[in-house]
């Protein structure tokens, strides 16, 4: 017999009584019956119930046990009575009797408990990941995400892509967040950095002439943590393809994807690619406040600003003899009653808004009556226009808010989304995708009128070099996300790979052709021997996993993860460095005051 187990935990059926085996693992609990001792035994794979009374010949060494020690057992496998099936597991039907026990590894008191749903503080659970790995609900978690990542590289591979990998040590590249620099010790000096995504390097596949790229791709950034977000590294499916435009990169994404859903989701209903929504950037930030829409909500804000203008309501008449200003609705089907409608006032007050303006309409008997302090102010034949703007009824309600659209943008969005939950209009039992495109690429600072990049600066311009000799606020690039359930899964574009359209871009941010070449130079080199049109994108594998698990928090299938503030508790991480280790570097540490 082998030293440590003829079979897993949760092998062992009916089939099987009679048989001596022998099994190993934890003591997921202890359970005293009158002197029979019933000991729940598990491991990776499941949980086997075994028992010891006193006529067994180790019986005093199995009351010894304790929770989390990690034992081998040999017995018999007897069947349960009836009354006594656990249909709830594989093994439900069976136990084994202890005949011999021998102790692999004592467990000290436990910090936390692994048996039952315990909540502990996030703190304690991350100082000691290896004990709350063992709790089911991470076991699964991890073992989901171990699958997913399978399920994607089978289906990449099935679509004709090879996967590469590309270095981990790099030079710093400005990509939207913090390089982790690397100090090089045959360097004194200068410095490496951990590659924030493997972009520059992918395109350089494309130049050399590798037709289709993935990588689950390590990726490293020093950001602040959200809870969608890791403050240090995190994976994502890379890809890139040569000679493509922006509707191939859908048509290859979209069913590994949608396949993915399918498989893990548990059921819940994902729509056919080939009917995802393709929404422009400003659509998304007018109807939903966010360049990631959660689409089960079917709430869809709208522009009233013309019922409001020249009326009676002061507030909003004054706003919109400002320039660039509007006044935006926000529909509330079935959120037609003053106690909800004041609610939600209080909400916007609390984001840091004077209030959020309403109206609701209710039936009084005689016909439809609109109701709240706008609804007085503007009168009926204004207040009757907004109603059949939005499409709304009895028992409805709208809310408003009035600015310069970036000023309350994510409010209104995030005013949204709280709409949609309260009133339980969410559609839970689905997975929502949709293409946001036509990012523009430009944006000018409100003060300054400094003309800068609003979004990726190497996304091609659409109408190319003759897009860039107009107005760059109305420039648009082959940039593109795919949003699901409020998330961003997938960020992408179509390259500029041609150099001169790359140096006039970057002049109208003020970026000179020396300092493109200084910053990029491999890239921009490289573009000038015969570089293809060339596109891809990116998708988050720590939030796709988060979505199927069900999980708001991206650390619950991240096996390691760092706390909020980008600190690993169980190995002590970051720590102070040896003089030595400084020495060799030629580094010295200033302390901060």
């Amino acid at each position: 017999m082998h030293a440590y187990r003829s079979h897993s935990c949760a092998a062992l059926t009916s089939a099987n009584v009679g048989d001596t085996v022998r099994l190993s693992g934890w003591v997921h609990r202890v359970r005293d019956h009158g002197g029979v001792l019933f000991i729940d035994l598990r491991d990776h794979y499941g949980v086997t119930q075994v028992l010891c009374d006193p006529d067994s010949p180790v019986f005093a060494e199995v009351e010894k046990v304790r929770s989390e020690w990690c034992i081998r057992i040999d017995g018999n496998v007897k069947a349960r009575d009836g009354s006594l099936i656990n249909p709830k597991l594989p093994t439900g039907e069976i136990e084994v009797y202890v005949r011999d026990i021998e102790v692999l590894g004592h467990s000290a008191e436990l910090p936390l408990m692994v048996f039952g749903d315990q909540e502990y503080p996030e703190e304690t659970r991350l100082a000691y990941r290896y004990l709350d790995l063992r709790r089911d609900k991470m076991q699964e978690n991890m073992k989901l995400r171990s699958d997913v990542v399978a399920s994607i590289r089978k289906r990449m591979w099935n679509k004709e892509f090879r996967e590469y990998q590309t270095p981990i040590i790099t030079a710093s590249s400005p990509e939207g967040a913090r390089d982790f620099l690397v100090p090089s010790r045959l360097h004194p000096g200068k410095f490496y950095a951990l590659p924030q995504a493997p972009q520059q390097f992918k395109q350089l596949l494309m130049v050399s002439g590798f037709d289709k790229y993935f990588q689950i791709a390590p990726c490293f950034r020093d950001e602040d943590p959200r809870a969608d977000r890791s403050p240090t590294d995190f994976y994502q499916l890379d890809l890139e393809m040569s000679f493509v435009e922006q509707q191939d990169v859908f048509d290859t994404i979209a069913p590994v994807l949608a396949g993915v859903f399918e498989e893990f989701g548990g059921g819940k209903k994902v729509d056919a690619p080939e009917t995802w929504e393709q929404i422009s950037y400003r659509d998304a930030a007018l109807w939903y406040g966010s360049d990631k829409p959660d689409l089960r909500n079917p709430i869809k804000m709208q522009v009233v600003s013309d019922h409001f203008r020249d009326s009676g309501f002061a507030i909003f008449a004054k706003l919109l003899e400002q320039e660039g200003t509007e006044i935006r609705a926000i529909p509330a089907p079935t959120g037609g009653s003053r106690k909800f409608c004041d609610r939600m006032n209080a909400y916007a007050q609390k984001e840091g808004l004077p209030g959020m303006g309403y109206i609701f309409w209710r039936d009084q008997g005689e016909g439809m009556e609109a109701a709240g302090p706008l609804a007085k102010n503007i009168g009926p034949e204004r207040t009757e226009a907004i109603r059949q703007q939005l499409g709304l009824g009895v028992g409805d309600a709208a809310f408003f808010l009035g600015g310069k659209p970036k000023a309350f943008e994510a409010i209104a969005g995030r005013a949204r989304n709280v709409i949609g939950e309260e009133l339980k209009l969410i559609d839970e039992d689905r997975f929502a995708f949709a293409w946001i495109v036509d990012f523009p690429i430009y944006e000018a600072d409100e003060e300054t009128g400094k003309v800068d990049f609003e979004h990726n600066p190497f996304s091609m311009p659409q109408g190319g070099m003759e897009a860039l000799q107009g107005d760059p606020l109305k420039v648009l690039g082959f940039q593109y996300d795919l949003a699901c359930n409020g998330y961003e899964l997938v960020s992408g574009a179509i390259r500029n790979h041609r150099p001169e359209i790359m140096f006039k871009a970057f002049e109208i941010a003020g970026y000179d052709e020396a300092e493109v070449r200084k910053r990029f130079g491999g890239m921009v080199n490289a573009f000038q021997y015969g570089a293809p049109p060339h596109g891809g994108c990116a998708a988050g594998i720590d939030r796709i996993v988060m979505l199927l698990a069900g999980e708001q928090n991206i650390r619950e299938v991240i096996l390691f993860p760092m706390n909020q503030r980008a600190e690993d508790l169980m190995m002590q991480a970051p720590s102070d460095p040896t003089s030595d280790q400084l020495m060799e570097l030629g580094l010295r540490v200033i302390p901060q005051d």
